[in-house]
């Protein structure tokens, strides 16, 4: 297995991309924007020169991994050659349901088809295909150079083959691979998300500002970074996404999106990458400033 296509040029896209390829894997890369592309290769070389200050690696192992990876715009002529195919698009049912499809028709019959997922139904998502047994969940958490877990979630059907092929691939990505249950949310959305949507609720309520929230997780329980941090770290929309998930699969209140965190998603207000959510990063990527919106 050495030709691998990752679908999706953003943020989780090319950052699989660039682990594969540091990993010595052929890479194509796909999306159907040459703008997101030439964004996300840019966004690789640019870690890759982190990385190079840092002396992880050598200026030789950069020109090797950018040489590693080739862009398309066309799934059929990207997946051509491809032994492993992880879609990495926007985490939405109907888009990946669509990509997964194409796929299924685009791949040699013994390409498996990995989805990088962190909620949506493995099992749904193969039935869509003729090799339901052949689909599995990479859920790999960002950055995804640095980060070591990989969430492998099997579906209803997936093989027992497929899931030792991606468990030990995983580890020769100098992952550390933890084998799930096809359940909404799996266990890291299924435990975090709930934790991020108590914080806006304490925040909604009143109870404590948003630097507090996050100073009390963080000192007192040990977080590297507090809940409302994290959750403009990944998104609103995606922390919605999730919660909107597991609230559909099942059916259990706890689940549902505080009502703060529905109306800031509405008014664009998503995180890191619209440069405000519960903090301001119109000057700065970091947590340094409390959004205007909750200033007391």
């Amino acid at each position: 297995m050495k030709n691998i296509a990752v679908i999706g040029a953003g943020t989780m896209g090319n950052g699989i991309a660039h682990t594969f390829a540091q990993s010595g894997f052929k890479v194509q890369l796909i999306d159907i924007s040459k703008t997101s592309l030439k964004r996300g290769i840019d966004t690789i070389a640019k870690n890759l020169d982190r990385m190079v200050t840092k002396e992880r690696i050598m200026e030789a192992d950069k020109a090797a991994t950018l040489e590693n990876i080739t862009t398309f715009t066309s799934i059929p002529e990207g997946v051509e050659h491809a032994s492993l195919v992880v879609e990495a698009a926007t985490e939405n049912v109907d888009l990946k349901l669509k990509i997964f499809k194409q796929l299924d028709e685009a791949c040699s019959k013994d390409t498996i088809l990995a989805t990088n997922t962190s909620s949506i139904s493995i099992t749904q998502i193969g039935a869509v295909t003729s090799r339901p047994d052949k689909v599995i969940g990479m859920h790999f958490m960002n950055p995804v150079p640095i980060m070591k877990l990989v969430e492998i979630i099997r579906g209803y059907n997936t093989s027992d083959e497929v899931t030792n092929t991606i468990m030990e691939l995983s580890k020769t990505l100098g992952k550390v691979p933890t084998e799930v249950n096809d359940y909404p949310g799996f266990v890291a959305n299924r435990i975090l998300m709930p934790m991020i949507n108590e914080s806006v609720e304490t925040l909604y309520n009143n109870v404590a500002g948003v630097e507090e929230i996050d100073t009390v997780m963080k000192l007192g329980m040990a977080h590297p970074m507090g809940p409302l941090q994290l959750a403009d770290f990944i998104g609103l929309d995606v922390c919605l996404s999730i919660l909107n998930v597991m609230y559909d699969g099942f059916k259990n209140p706890k689940y549902a999106p505080c009502p703060l965190l529905v109306n800031m998603v509405r008014a664009g207000k998503l995180g890191v990458k619209s440069s405000e959510g519960f903090y301001d990063y119109s000057e700065s990527r970091k947590a340094e400033k409390v959004s205007s919106q909750f200033l007391k």
